[in-house]
């Protein structure tokens, strides 16, 4: 007779992709626990370098792995919130939450059994001491797996290795096939040829770009991206520092190249109410990129919003309601540095 030790155990991860090491904590998880949670993070977000696959994707890997599991392994997805870190706590107690109560605990006990689980490879497994109301399980990464060369294999080479379940190597020799993975592997390329411009360099360079968070009446202006990376997902309007230039020269001068907004640039700097930095190791795939934001509020005008187009580096400009907001179409981190910035 099964007797688990846990009534939940919870293993959170991106699955970018689902490799070996990953199976063999969830077949632990499903030794050790009546349910086991997959909270799939990063998701809803758009395909990049670092995050390819969707959600619905990632979950189709799992479940391939474990066609037996049946309703013991529930999957949800679970979004990054980068620059809030007790936030991102909380949607996580929250998810867990949401789904343990759906079961009824055990007769004579007074809540349920839960666990988090996982195996700390490296920095991105630094969530399994933030729960301390959890227990612990720890899960040896024998090979070492890590996701990182196994995407760049799969996308630069076209080849997968048997550190991903055969399942999941099905999967993606289909993928190959389509025309997202040709639009990520030319994502790839272009990231390459840009890194060598820098590779002699005695060390890696960081970047210092500034971003325009422009709002109006429940409105906020983006631009539609004109090329790699990132070409045709939505962005806010920025780009980099010149090197004899301040910050908010910087932001106002690239508002008005990529938007050719029709409002003065005394008023634009004048309706700075906010600026913030934007340091996440991994925002950019070009290399390490810090942004300044700058929140520029212009006043309701009666009129309507100002005119824009789209110039220099966008191919269109445009407002979009902020309700309107849809985070798999926009560029890298930028629905993280709206959400904080505007709140």
């Amino acid at each position: 007779m099964f007797k688990p030790d846990f009534d939940f155990l919870v293993f959170i991860g991106r699955f970018q992709p689902f490799h070996t090491g990953h199976q063999a904590v969830v077949e632990t998880a499903l030794q050790r626990a009546e349910r086991v949670i997959v909270l799939v993070g990063s998701s809803c977000q758009p395909r990049t370098l670092r995050n390819p696959w969707t959600f619905a994707e990632r979950e189709t890997f799992i479940r391939a792995t474990f066609p037996d599991a049946g309703e013991r392994l529930i999957l949800a997805p679970l979004l990054d919130d980068t620059y809030n870190e007790q936030g991102w706590i909380t949607r996580v107690q929250q998810t867990v939450h949401g789904i343990t109560c759906r079961f009824p605990p055990k007769v004579g006990s007074a809540a349920p059994r839960i666990g988090l689980i996982g195996h700390s490879k490296d920095h991105s497994s630094y969530y399994l001491s933030m729960f301390p109301q959890w227990q612990s399980v720890a899960v040896e990464n024998v090979r070492g797996v890590s996701s990182t060369p196994l995407r760049e294999q799969y996308f630069q080479q076209g080849k997968t290795n048997a550190d991903v379940p055969a399942t999941v190597q099905t999967w993606l020799a289909t993928f190959r096939e389509s025309d997202t993975f040709q639009h990520i592997a030319s994502e790839w390329e272009f990231v390459n040829q840009y890194r060598k411009g820098w590779e002699a360099a005695p060390y890696a360079p960081t970047f210092v770009t500034v971003d325009a968070v422009v709002v109006q009446a429940g409105h906020i202006l983006l631009i539609e991206r004109k090329a790699r990376p990132g070409k045709g997902q939505w962005a806010l309007p920025g780009g980099f520092l010149d090197p004899h230039e301040k910050l908010r020269d910087a932001v106002i001068r690239e508002l008005r190249e990529e938007t050719r907004i029709k409002v003065p640039a005394p008023v634009l700097s004048g309706s700075i109410v906010k600026e913030q930095v934007f340091d996440d190791p991994y925002r950019s795939a070009r290399g390490r990129t810090i942004t300044h934001a700058f929140l520029i509020e212009l006043k309701p005008d009666a009129h309507g919003l100002p005119k824009v187009k789209g110039g220099d580096d966008a191919q269109h400009a445009f407002w979009m309601p902020l309700g309107d907001l849809d985070p798999e179409r926009l560029f890298e981190d930028h629905f993280q540095i709206i959400k904080t910035m505007i709140g």
